[in-house]
């Protein structure tokens, strides 16, 4: 009797033990997954289409339409054009020449300008001069951007994007007395205008020139 108890107790002992190193399991537990390492981390599932629209294009006007084919030929012309980066430096161009232009400073625009509209913009502002008239002109900033147009000549590879902006801004035009003629400058006005700016693709010199105006 005695050595079964031992052995009882002999026997209780090592299920303990056991139960102690390889623990328990209940349910439905699910096994530990292996720790993936870090370098193997998997990348987003997603499908590659070829030959499917080009964003940079459609973004700003329909596919198929003959403003999508130009500049889809821009780009073959100079495949590095985007046309994100050209909306981006028109709108900054639009700026500085708008406002080059109601300051009379024109001198740093005319490599943006081509040769007959800067020549419009130096008699406009000489004819306000001998009148005795300044400007004064804060800009606020465009509210609207928008390509409207796009056309590409294969033969010369010349490029003519035609872009519509509305602007915000205050001005007043003053007389030789500083007195005010026109213009309120508390009283912000909305601009708005046209303009077509053009550049010969593929050439060394990455400057569109503003070619046309219709306000």
């Amino acid at each position: 009797m005695i050595q079964i108890l031992v052995l009882a107790g002999i026997a209780v002992f090592l299920i303990l033990r056991l139960k102690n190193v390889l623990g328990t399991r209940e349910g439905f537990e699910k096994p530990t997954q292996p720790q993936q390492a870090p370098a193997e981390k998997r990348r987003p599932d997603f499908e590659v289409i070829e030959g499917g629209p080009d964003l940079d294009i459609t973004d700003y006007v329909a596919e198929g339409s003959p403003q999508a084919d130009a500049l889809a030929a821009m780009k073959r012309a100079e495949p590095s054009f985007q046309v994100q980066d050209f909306v981006h430096g028109a709108r900054g161009a639009y700026e500085m020449i708008l406002m080059g232009f109601e300051n009379g400073e024109l001198d740093d625009l005319e490599p943006l300008l081509a040769a007959d509209v800067y020549e419009s913009f130096v008699d406009a502002v000489a004819h306000r001069e001998d009148q005795g008239l300044t400007i004064e002109a804060e800009f606020i900033g465009v509210r609207e951007t928008t390509l409207a147009d796009a056309r590409f000549d294969e033969s010369t590879r010349t490029a003519e994007i035609t872009m519509r902006f509305v602007a915000e801004l205050t001005s007043v035009v003053r007389n030789s007395e500083g007195e005010i003629v026109e213009g309120d400058p508390k009283a912000v006005k909305r601009q708005k205008d046209t303009w077509v700016f053009a550049r010969s693709m593929g050439t060394d010199d990455p400057n569109w020139q503003l070619v046309a105006t219709d306000a």
